[in-house]
């Protein structure tokens, strides 16, 4: 183990969490701060597109650990503070607070913020959603009846638009893509998608761009497509996706490029380390440096980067994994599916929406979707790892 006595962790979602208690896990005893912006304790944030918006949920279900838990990390939990500034050779955060905490390792695993549409101001009926304040505001507005127009047709507005179909509100999906999902799971599901979300009501008005939204006296009261025609809402959630939070690293010395560019272990600098949907590193089994925004790269590679700080040479070279609930539809995909992939069905029948596809670019796997078959979808995960030639790290 390397002499390593103060952590600081910033960010407080499910990564921040993650490494602290790896950490612990793996056996480190000394000082742990645990940094987060937000009021809350640490949650959940996939529940919140689905049960915490519809109501199934309260709040507490939400929660990543109970406090006792908490508790026996044996941490200092700093809520409702945010880090302004880091100087990375020094391995010194600051806070809003005035604070300074210093560190031999720091974590940086401060997320992401949602996109807004450019030069728009926040108006009442207009929400994003990326934390626990935002579903329960936005739930406020949503109920039978309600007219809720969804701006981003990607994972995000997908899931938005079918908790609030099943709540009774009137739903139109808007954006430029021709089918929902459609970067993330290539045409032949997306369309199957789209269908599953026009038998549920929902209006799609999908292959053409947002102007922006339309308000009467600071109330939003819809939005206008690029074409001119205008889809009436009482209720607008923009889902165009997530920029990593870096801001507050600019002047750090930290190499920052959509994310804080790391190595294969996740080391952004000497004794700083980036985690989950801020942190862009090199993957050995693809040659190249990505970044994920999902639960599963969280949580997995909270435990590469507590390795790392402790000492532990291993690449974090996982086979990306995400998935996603519409309506009866659970969709799992193993691996990265890029544009123009070929899309083979392997098994099961998509006519009852129960089926597997292999994605294979130039005859290798690169990526499998199970729609309704996950222990099929994950058996042929396999594929996917022998394609990328098992590299050490790999999970």
């Amino acid at each position: 183990m390397t002499e390593v006595s103060r952590v600081v962790v910033v960010g407080l979602g499910a990564a921040g969490l993650a490494t602290a208690e790896a950490l612990r896990r793996k056996g480190y005893t000394g000082a742990l701060t645990l940094l987060g912006a937000e009021r809350h304790a640490p949650y959940d944030r996939p529940p919140l597109s689905k049960q915490i918006l519809s109501g199934a949920w309260e709040t507490d279900r939400a929660a990543l650990r109970p406090p006792d838990v908490l508790a026996r990390l044996d941490a200092e939990l700093r809520l409702d503070e945010a880090a302004v500034a880091l100087d990375a050779s020094e391995r010194v955060v600051e806070t809003d607070s005035g604070a300074r905490l210093e560190a031999d390792a720091v974590v940086i695993a401060t997320g992401a913020r949602p996109r807004q549409l450019p030069g728009v101001d926040r108006l009442d009926g207009m929400h994003v959603l990326r934390t626990l304040d935002d579903a329960l505001a936005l739930r406020e507005g949503l109920g039978k009846g309600a007219r809720l127009a969804v701006v981003g047709e990607g994972v995000l507005g997908s899931e938005i638009a079918a908790t609030a179909r099943t709540l009774g509100a009137d739903v139109t999906l808007a954006g430029p893509l021709a089918a929902p999902m459609a970067l993330q799971v290539g045409p032949l599901v997306s369309r199957l998608l789209g269908e599953l979300h026009e038998e549920q009501g929902v209006r799609l008005r999908l292959g053409e761009g947002v102007a922006g939204p339309l308000a009467t006296e600071g109330r939003v009261r819809g939005i206008q497509l690029q074409g001119g025609d205008v889809v009436p809402a009482d209720v607008v959630v923009i889902a165009i996706g997530a920029t990593p939070d870096t801001d507050w690293l600019a002047e750090s010395g930290l190499s920052l490029g959509d994310g804080v560019v790391c190595d294969a272990h996740c080391r952004a600098a000497e004794g700083v380390y980036a985690v989950g949907d801020v942190a862009r590193w090199h993957h050995e089994g693809l040659g190249r440096t990505v970044r994920l925004e999902n639960r599963t790269n969280a949580t997995e590679q909270a435990i590469a980067v507590a390795g790392a700080i402790l000492g532990e040479e291993r690449p974090y070279a996982p086979v990306p994994y995400f998935w996603t609930d519409q309506y009866d539809a659970k969709l799992q995909v193993h691996g990265l599916i890029p544009p123009g992939a070929d899309a083979e069905v392997v098994e099961g029948e998509p006519a009852r929406r129960r089926f597997v596809v292999r994605y294979t670019v130039g005859g290798r796997a690169v990526g499998v979707l199970g729609w309704n078959m996950p222990k099929q979808a994950r058996l042929r995960r396999a594929e996917i790892l022998e394609a990328l030639g098992s590299p050490a790290g790999t999970r």
